[in-house]
């Protein structure tokens, strides 16, 4: 089993890259699992056809740690095993909290075991990167850890964080960062920009993800680009960018 987890602020379409990138896993053959790390929950919507699963934390608000693993995994589109971490209302707990006690659920679980998936992907919000936040980043998790950045102040300004924190665990045994994910906004200079971001993280670019109004499109039918339009030129940049980070994993 291979793991890795996409970090990206808040917005800037980590979600929509991390479900293409299952779909786009399963066309290669891949068994694969995507777990969401945000409070929102919501990573996984398009998988389910639009069903938002319920979060792993309000099951065991719900029902206590007693849970079965039927009420927090469901298998989306090609196959694709789903969960969601959740968090708390806001200003009501400590999202990162919530990631902690999600992820050790799913090992509790034999989750893992009982699935055997070839992949995992985690979906990460990343405008902080401590506590919980950082789990996924940890040893035991996550392989890898890709940033998804615009050419946008503050999406690079947050991706730099995200790659500043790995920096400083190194020595702690977590995740490489395997690369940057660019994902257009048509700003000015952008490509240049975050060529920068790559440079200062002593990192690459792995792949681009054109701003295209069929993600819009395909979000409409509660579908990832990939079911919706899989013939499209952005769903063949998800299978380019899908193939860039098997190689990087070495699969």
């Amino acid at each position: 089993m291979i793991s890795f987890a996409i970090y990206g602020k808040g917005g800037i379409g980590k979600s929509t890259i991390v479900s293409n990138l299952s779909v786009a896993f399963t066309e290669m053959g891949f068994k694969t699992m995507q777990i969401g790390c945000d409070p929102k929950a919501d990573s996984t919507l398009y998988i389910n056809g639009g069903v938002k699963l319920k979060s792993i934390l309000d099951v065991i608000k719900e029902k206590g740690n007693d849970i079965k693993i039927e009420e927090i995994i469901k298998e989306g589109f090609n196959g694709i095993i789903c969960a969601e971490a959740g968090g708390p209302t806001p200003g009501m707990g400590c999202a990162g909290r919530g990631i902690i006690v999600a992820l050790d659920k799913l090992k509790e679980l034999g989750v893992y075991e009982i699935y055997k998936p070839d992949i995992v992907l985690y979906d990460v919000l990343g405008d902080v990167v401590c506590g919980g936040f950082s789990m996924p980043m940890r040893q035991g998790y996550a392989d890898r850890v890709y940033i998804v950045t615009s050419g946008e102040n503050m999406a690079i300004h947050a991706g730099y964080n995200i790659a500043i924190a790995l920096h400083n665990f190194k020595n702690r045994g977590y995740a490489k960062l395997g690369g940057i994910i660019l994902n257009h906004r048509n700003v000015k200079d952008e490509k240049m920009k975050v060529e920068e971001l790559a440079k200062d993280t002593e990192s690459k670019i792995i792949g681009e993800i054109s701003r295209d109004e069929l993600v819009i499109e395909s979000e409409n039918v509660s579908k990832t680009v990939m079911e919706a339009f899989p013939n499209s030129k952005i769903a063949d940049e998800f299978r380019v960018l899908a193939k860039n980070i098997a190689k990087d994993l070495g699969l």
